[in-house]
């Protein structure tokens, strides 16, 4: 039977949904297939997430039908979507940090001993082969309370949630987007493994090489519109960017010859504890990429330069003046600045507003005669806010609140108040949709043209073949080579990447 014919876990029909002025989803209609995995891509206010909160009875859709099985259905809460065997896997990970690890995974799914009391064994027993089927009994123990867990635990926990017995269709929101490598190789297992036991899986990311690797078909929408629904052997990464922004890949980078000035920041033979003998230069207005395999070293580099990392040996200077920071309070003065990888846990204060984050590090530009001025202040974040065109309601609304790509450009407008003479972007464009990337782009090569000095630490290739002037490549915490931007290509960045791993094997 072909997968057109296969009768669908859940139908969506012709469904509406608004919110005031916004009309989040235009009549999206679109099947969810047993035993086949579906791709969902579309930029940030696409409808992707609305669609799966009205699968999960979250919100109820204006107009139109849901199915399952092929019976209309109401899903009122999320209860009833769970108990049609619903699942929604949500990029925010809703855990409970005073339950242990196998409670936060069975929470709702209690079964008592003697009718009275929580059957904590068979919670332990149940939880324990979860957790063992996944790997990562390492990382997680059944016992173990949820407090002061990682990002990436979190999310583990959140994927097993899910996995429990009784799924018919599994929605995973972002669900690489805090894992490592290694961890993200086990979910595609298990969810390959879920395609094999005739779960219809739903799978929603930006990085769109795991979506050509991992799907059957994809489906996307933009504007709150299905405009492709494809199987994945017809499209190809550009095709699919094509189809979510409207033009072509190409058109998201414009490279340019900048004129570059004196050396900005210089490293000569520095070593710490996890790279050895790093030298290289950059100079106003040019980006240098740092290219390499998962634990190459390359954020490992940006720590020492902040000084977050203790040097072990070499030197640094920053624009000709020798620099050896104790803490990254150090590399702000000296005139450094950091765009972080993981912008929720290392660069804001997510319950603070738009206001506070951006006047972070100015202190001396919004006081006077010593004393703190909340016009000056509102004026100066107005101004970059508008400048770097972020979407919020207003300076006061809390930053956890805009999406992931108006929060990088947050952390961005906050360095471009403090004006420093070296900016480090680890990952910028991280967990955040094509659109959004197009803009980082553009402000990225806006600074350079500024004169700033900018090293970009990017997994994304296009990113660094586009962006940068030159390339350099690490691998086991060394630099293996350099190419020139212009010329450069995927597989020599990839062969000098790899130089030292095969070097071993050989």
């Amino acid at each position: 039977m072909a997968d057109s014919e296969r009768m669908p876990v859940v139908r969506v029909e012709a469904v509406a949904k608004r919110f005031g002025v916004v009309q989040a989803l235009k009549g999206v209609s679109v099947d969810f297939r047993a035993g086949e995995i579906c791709a969902l891509v579309g930029e940030n206010g696409a409808g992707k997430s609305t669609l799966m909160r009205v699968l999960e009875g979250e919100h109820r859709p204006d107009t139109g039908t849901i199915a399952v099985d092929g019976r209309p259905v109401t899903l009122a809460s999320a209860r009833e979507a769970h108990a049609l065997g619903i699942r929604v896997i949500h990029q925010e990970p809703e855990i409970i940090p005073e339950l242990t690890v196998a409670e936060n995974i069975f929470v709702g799914d209690f079964r008592a001993r003697a009718g009275l009391f929580l059957d904590r064994d068979d919670l332990v027993r149940r939880a324990r082969a979860l957790i063992d089927a996944f790997g990562v009994g390492d990382q997680l123990a059944p016992e173990r309370t949820c407090h002061g867990l990682g990002p990436a635990q979190r999310q583990l926990i959140e994927i097993m949630r899910a996995l429990r017995p009784g799924a018919r269709l599994v929605a995973f929101d972002e669900p690489t987007s805090s894992l490592t490598e290694e961890e993200a190789g086990r979910l595609f297992e298990m969810i390959r493994r879920l395609k094999t036991d005739g779960v219809a899986v739903v799978y929603i990311s930006h990085r769109l090489r795991e979506i050509v690797a991992l799907a059957d078909r994809v489906v996307v929408l933009r504007d709150g519109e299905r405009v492709a629904d494809e199987p994945i052997a017809a499209v190809d990464e550009a095709t699919m960017v094509r189809l979510m922004v409207g033009r072509p890949i190409s058109d998201l980078f414009h490279r340019r010859v900048r004129a570059l000035g004196p050396v900005a920041l210089a490293l000569d033979g520095v070593s710490t504890d996890k790279v050895t003998d790093i030298s290289f230069s950059i100079r106003a207005g040019e980006i240098v990429g740092l290219g390499g395999l998962v634990g190459a070293g390359r954020t490992e580099v940006a720590r020492a330069i902040v000084g977050m990392d203790r040097l072990a040996a070499g030197t640094m200077a920053v624009l000709s003046a020798p620099y050896r920071p104790r803490d990254p309070s150090d590399a702000i003065r000296a005139g450094i600045g950091l765009v972080p990888e993981d912008r929720k846990q290392e660069a804001l204060l997510l319950l603070q507003p738009v206001r506070d984050n951006v006047s972070l590090v100015v202190p001396d530009k919004v006081s006077r005669f010593g004393f703190f001025d909340r016009r000056k202040e509102t004026r100066l974040v107005e101004h970059h806010v508008a400048e770097l065109r972020v979407k919020t309601p207003s300076i006061g609304q809390p930053v956890g609140k805009l999406s992931g790509g108006n929060q990088q450009k947050v952390v961005f407008a906050r360095w471009q108040a403090r004006g420093p003479a070296v900016l480090i972007l680890d990952e910028p464009t991280r967990g955040i949709d094509v659109g959004a990337k197009a803009e980082i782009y553009r402000l990225i090569e806006s600074l350079a043209d500024a004169g700033l000095a900018i090293l970009l630490i990017s997994s994304e290739m296009p990113e660094l073949l586009g962006l940068a002037d030159r390339i350099l490549a690490m691998a086991g915490g060394r630099i293996t080579g350099e190419l020139d931007g212009a010329t450069a290509t995927e597989e020599a960045v990839l062969a000098l990447s790899m130089r030292q791993t095969l070097a071993k094997a050989s």
